[in-house]
């Protein structure tokens, strides 16, 4: 496609393009806050019940700076990871099908979507780090906002992924969500996001560092610690490897569909 075809095609640039997609799929959010607010009550609850949990096995001194960031953490996976199922339901509706006779980008379209939703889960880390401040969580301001950056990175590409797998199965819901349970799980588990890994067994260790979530996790308690070291970087590589697997999959699944 020569450049004149290509403008004729689509007028926007690529970042105005994901711009609008953005802004139209923040809409439906900002009409209807309360979704934001639901979405905090899992990791309230585990905020609630785990941490006296936690508590009694660690003799009464559970470490905020080590659970919190790993419940940032476990939110960000759990909601991105079920960003599929909101483009499933722009395809039974039919939205999805009269997007794609706009004249947008096909990456724009799935960066946009992705982009979204890092709104709601910034603000619901926000909250998260306000109510347990009292309690004794004192994150490091520059390092908390690098640690949202990172998670806003891995978001993206796993909310792609999301969008990716929800093209493939299409109207199967039911695979979709198969799926989605059958790989979510184990990498919460195998990342040690709540439960540390080094007092199970071995092979769990080995397993976890071929998961880019653990690096994350880690990369997360050392940044709201204040720490800048080599685990706040190999996070970092983590959620851009993740990020840049996402776009790739996600895009070229989207160009076919």
């Amino acid at each position: 496609m020569s450049r004149q075809q290509s403008e004729v095609l689509y007028p926007n640039s690529f970042p105005v393009d994901v711009w609008l997609v953005f802004l139209r799929e923040l809409r439906p959010v900002l009409r209807d806050p309360m979704s934001v607010v639901f979405g905090l009550l899992q990791p309230l609850i585990f905020v609630g019940l785990f941490m006296p949990l936690l508590s009694s096995f660690s003799g009464g001194e559970l470490d905020l700076h080590w659970f919190v960031p790993g419940v940032l953490v476990m939110v960000s996976l759990f909601a991105t990871a079920s960003t599929g199922s909101n483009l499933q339901f722009d395809m039974h509706t039919g939205a999805h099908e009269r997007t794609l006779v706009l004249p947008l980008r096909r990456g724009p379209l799935l960066i946009g979507r992705a982009l979204k939703e890092m709104v709601p889960l910034t603000v619901q880390a926000c909250v998260l780090v306000a109510i347990t401040m009292p309690f004794g969580f004192l994150p490091h301001p520059v390092g908390a906002l690098v640690g949202l950056v990172i998670l806003a990175v891995f978001g993206v590409g796993f909310g792609a992924l999301s969008y990716a797998l929800a093209l493939a199965v299409k109207n199967q819901d039911w695979m979709f969500w198969t799926i989605q349970q059958a790989v979510l799980f184990p990498l919460m588990i195998l990342s040690g996001m709540l439960l540390p890994l080094e007092q199970g067994p071995g092979w769990m260790s080995v397993v976890a560092g071929f998961n880019p979530l653990s690096y994350i996790v880690d990369a997360e308690r050392a940044l709201f610690a204040g720490q800048f070291g080599p685990e706040a970087l190999r996070g970092a590589a983590a959620a851009v490897v993740v990020v840049l697997i996402g776009l790739f999959v996600g895009t070229r699944t989207m160009r076919k569909a």
